[in-house]
């Protein structure tokens, strides 16, 4: 199995790739410019491509996560052309490091807006960004934390959003463990029912990636706090095996995103390897 963690680019898009190998990582995640700003980035191409060579030849899978900012239900016109150059930019420079996709939160409800509103408008903007795009690497949407019922906390949403845009194949899925647990679609007792149903909608064929992380708050508060995998999160070890042991997940890369502080991403990659490598 594949497991790493968020990287720094401050040494570079190839720095973080030897960073993930110094850890014994075989994946890892990186933002692929200032993670506050929709800014476009030049960057530099040959430190990508070499990021790109040094992870095909070391067998690392790489993913980008766009900046924080980046939102499809863009509330104003000028924040949608910032947002569609800058998700333009994220895809760029994913492709030329190699990696699989660009991670993108789901959309909001807007207010004064109706709920079908806001599913248009993110279809909207996924259209007018892959309308644009010619490269390989895809946008992977990750569901939303938040309350039961909140917008993007379903894999009916996510499968959906994806069959209803101009290219679907250019569209894939992360699946981030604390948000499931956060809106109780994954109370750490039903993994067997969301496999039923992720086959059957055929979310998981579009499954690229995880963000494994644990909770520090019980299942369907809403509240979207990692907490370390080994530890005392409440998504318990035995519910963390039978999601990691999903045989449609055998070759899905998981990615840590949880507090360092707690227990470094080192130590917590070792102990992954150790009960399921």
């Amino acid at each position: 199995m594949r497991f790493g963690c968020h990287l720094s680019i401050k040494d570079g898009y190839y720095g973080a790739a030897k960073k993930a190998m110094e850890m014994k990582a075989t994946a890892f995640q990186y933002f692929p410019k200032n993670p506050r700003s929709l800014n476009v980035k030049d960057f530099d191409k040959e430190d990508a491509s070499r990021c790109k060579a040094f992870c095909m030849e070391n067998g690392i899978l790489s993913v980008s996560h766009s900046p924080y900012p980046t939102s499809i239900t863009p509330h104003d016109k000028t924040i949608r052309s910032h947002v569609v150059q800058s998700l333009l930019n994220d895809l760029e420079i994913a492709e030329a490091c190699g990696s699989i996709g660009v991670v993108v939160h789901f959309g909001k409800h807007l207010p004064d807006t109706t709920l079908l509103e806001s599913y248009q408008l993110m279809i909207e903007v996924l259209n007018e960004v892959l309308d644009q795009w010619e490269g390989e690497v895809q946008i992977l949407l990750e569901n939303s934390a938040g309350l039961p019922g909140g917008i993007g906390t379903t894999l009916e949403e996510l499968v959906q959003i994806r069959k209803l845009c101009h290219a679907p194949e250019q569209i894939g899925f992360c699946l981030d463990t604390c948000h499931a647990f956060s809106c109780g679609l994954w109370d750490g007792n039903n993994w067997g029912e969301i496999v039923e149903k992720a086959t059957a909608l055929g979310y998981f064929d579009e499954l690229k990636v995880v963000h494994l992380n644990n909770s520090k708050y019980p299942t369907r508060e809403g509240k979207d706090r990692h907490a370390p995998i080994f530890g005392a999160g409440h998504i318990n070890v035995a519910a963390f095996a039978e999601l990691l042991q999903t045989p449609a997940l055998k070759h899905i890369p998981f990615i840590l995103e949880t507090p360092r502080e707690e227990i470094p991403h080192e130590r917590e990659i070792a102990l992954l390897q150790e009960r399921w490598g």
